[in-house]
């Protein structure tokens, strides 16, 4: 298996892994918070990312280096393409570090005190971000499926008897 096959393989699966993750957090549990009671989201929420830091920070990073280091081994579009993908994941990490973490953080608080008055407005910040770095995610996966794509193309040209 060549050096490409291998990053073009985990790029794949790390930013599918992330995207998926992020979708099924925004469709599922997020839609879900806004239909529970507030002591409810928010316990919820402060124990979900308690857990979750490591593992969509992991998510995070494997995405970004994979598709960095598809965009090295690569060339011309696809170059482009995985620069991008590797862009957009790390995007998704600073919109995660510096918009939703901070908050994650007042969340914990609120959960053990209680949510002050504007409580509403900075869980609607929270979810714009979660927005955010959810279409972050899934682009730089679909970059990266083009990337594949055009990997394979070119292999069936070369394949070719021309």
């Amino acid at each position: 298996m060549s050096k490409l096959s291998l990053a073009t393989g985990i790029a794949l699966l790390s930013t599918g892994l992330l995207a998926g993750a992020f979708g099924y957090g925004m469709v599922n549990v997020a839609a879900t918070f806004d239909v529970v009671p507030l002591d409810v989201r928010l316990t919820f929420h402060a124990a979900l990312m308690q857990r979750n830091g490591v593992v969509m920070q992991t998510a995070m990073a494997l995405a970004a280096i994979s598709s960095l280091a598809l965009a090295f081994l690569s060339r011309g579009r696809a170059r482009q393409l995985a620069g991008a993908a590797a862009a957009l994941a790390v995007t998704a990490f600073l919109v995660t570090r510096f918009g939703n973490v901070p908050i994650n953080g007042r969340i914990k608080v609120w959960a053990v005190t209680s949510a002050p008055a504007d409580h509403a407005a900075i869980l609607d910040q929270w979810e714009t971000y979660n927005v955010v770095r959810t279409v972050a995610a899934l682009t730089a996966f679909v970059l990266v499926i083009a990337v594949s794509r055009l990997k394979l193309a070119d292999r069936v040209l070369v394949a070719q008897p021309g």
